[in-house]
């Protein structure tokens, strides 16, 4: 099992509520109130509304599909 330290849970946290800035929106500090677990529990709600996609999100991304 691959047991994750809270500073590599805050970093996919930050990459999953980022879209794609750069900048770090997440503060370090913040470990220290959260647990491992709590930061688990994040990680999977946002996973969880990440992939899923809205119906318009649908229609604009069906634009970009190759009919064969």
């Amino acid at each position: 099992m691959n047991v994750q330290t809270k500073e590599e849970l805050l970093k996919e946290i930050d990459k999953l509520i980022s879209y794609g800035k750069e900048d770090t929106t997440i503060s370090p500090d913040l470990l220290v109130y959260l647990s491992t677990d709590d930061l688990i529990s994040i990680k999977a709600k946002l996973l969880k509304k990440v992939n899923v996609l809205s119906e318009e999100d649908k229609a604009w991304l069906e634009q970009f599909k190759k009919y064969e």
